[in-house]
């Protein structure tokens, strides 16, 4: 099978660490161009990809099928409308766009080119999350009835970059809560409403650093939780059913072996199993192992869906749905009351 030629626009943090080495692993693509300034890194991690100083040149270029757009928020919307007019297909870094609004225009859009649309919601294929999947899937815990979900951070100083900065789409919420609403989705659908709080609580931050989310359904409440001045992290999840509970703490080992560049291929890849606690109705507590992270499953999913015409991993309209999230908890935490969804 020939491979997918793919371009890469953008080459900071989710582009150097997260995009160009799942691509790379991926025996159904090739990455051929890369659209950034940092031409000496690119060169020194993937010898003989081309770099293109502008990404129009890498959207225009005969030999990309494929363009993956790892680029600030706000870039997202125009820069894949340009690559779906050019007639590629396209993966979007998370989230999606700044608002629903952009987000539909690019599900039309690709539909009206008849190209791949896809998000990279990585996260869905963290240990713990996979873990929890497989738990529910199961009927391990009965009816669930509560789940918290927590993405903390210690970063009482404000890390250089667009992330924390004052342009729209910046933040925790977008960043790391689009994490969450997606796999709460993922898990359980839309919610009937959404209270929030979202907020700066460090006095030098530009962009929220701290949110916290309660999505209702009936009886069942999901909380989406980030901050960035946990020094103990606490637990990542906690799950109560009828017939128990699972907790896990800590974060999937994926990111780290990636920023260390030791990615698919390598003989730290994957990270080992991490434990997680499975407590009965009795109180009983059992340590199990977590379930393998797989974050190449994103892309050998995608190369499927292009080459298949089968649905990606992820889908324009689950990336939508999380942006109708995230903006209903911006309005809830505005308003100062919930915000109940269509």
């Amino acid at each position: 099978m020939a491979r997918i030629g793919t371009g890469l626009i953008g080459y900071g943090t989710a582009g150097a660490f997260f995009h160009a080495p799942l691509i790379a692993a991926e025996a159904g693509l090739a990455l051929r161009r890369v659209a950034s300034s940092r031409r000496q890194a690119i060169e020194a991690d993937h010898p003989g990809v081309n770099v293109d100083a502008d990404p129009a040149a890498l959207i225009a270029a005969t030999d990309i099928e494929l363009v993956v757009i790892a680029t600030p928020n706000q870039t997202h919307h125009p820069l894949a409308m340009q690559a779906l007019a050019a007639g590629k297909h396209v993966v979007i870094d998370k989230p999606m766009a700044l608002d629903p609004g952009q987000a539909r225009e690019l599900i039309d859009a690709a539909a009206d080119a008849k190209r791949m649309l896809s998000v990279f919601h990585n996260r869905r294929w963290d240990d713990d999350f996979l873990t929890v999947q497989d738990l529910l899937a199961r009927d391990v815990l009965g009816q669930v009835n509560y789940l918290e979900s927590h993405f903390d951070r210690y970063r009482p100083a404000i890390k250089p970059g667009w992330r924390e900065g004052t342009g729209e789409g910046t933040g925790v919420l977008f960043d790391l809560g689009s994490h969450l609403a997606d796999q709460a989705l993922h898990l359980f659908g839309m919610p009937e409403a959404v209270t929030a709080d979202v907020l700066v609580q460090r006095p030098q931050a530009a962009a929220p650093d701290y949110f916290h989310i309660q999505l209702h359904y009936g009886r069942r409440r999901v909380v989406l939780h980030g901050t960035s001045l946990a020094a103990d992290h606490g637990a990542r999840f906690m799950v109560h059913g009828e017939r128990g509970s699972f907790t896990t703490r800590g974060l999937d080992g994926q990111e780290a072996l990636l920023r260390a560049g030791q990615g698919p291929g390598n003989a730290s890849w994957p990270p080992a199993a991490r434990p997680g606690v499975l407590t009965s109705g009795d109180g009983t507590e059992t340590v199990m192992p977590l379930h393998t992270g797989a974050y190449t499953r994103y892309y050998a999913g995608v190369a499927r869906a292009i080459v298949d015409g089968v649905p990606p991993p992820v889908t324009g309209e689950e990336a939508l749905d999380v942006m109708r999230v995230i903006v209903a908890a911006q309005a809830s935490s505005m308003a100062g009351r919930t915000m109940a969804l269509d």
